[in-house]
């Protein structure tokens, strides 16, 4: 008999905190390496890629579920399907800097 996978909330909500965490460092890195911002970027410049880069990366976080949402049990799709996971992960990691920058480092 071959093992089911079953999509546990637990799980969803877990990958989700991580792929957040991992955009909140990725994008902090990106921050804290500005002392003097540009007078046009605004005051509170820093607060639009601080909450949309780590929203897109948690949303690609759960592409890394790809496997069990697909219910593959075969070892090599399985396989194939994390790498392609981990691809739009970080696609959606990209994306999610560069929607949060535009603007003001990105422009």
């Amino acid at each position: 008999m071959s093992p089911i996978y079953r999509l546990k909330p637990k799980t969803i909500i877990l990958n989700a905190i991580t792929g957040y965490i991992i955009g909140l460092g990725v994008i902090s890195l990106f921050i804290s390496g500005i002392d003097n911002p540009k007078p046009e970027w605004g005051t509170y410049w820093m607060l639009r890629p601080l909450i949309i880069t780590p929203l897109a990366s948690a949303c690609g976080a759960l592409a890394l579920l790809l496997p069990d949402f697909l219910k593959l049990i075969t070892p090599w799709k399985r396989l194939l399907a994390l790498f392609a996971g981990l691809v739009l992960f970080m696609i959606a990691l990209w994306m999610g800097i560069v929607l949060g920058l535009d603007g003001t480092m990105w422009n």
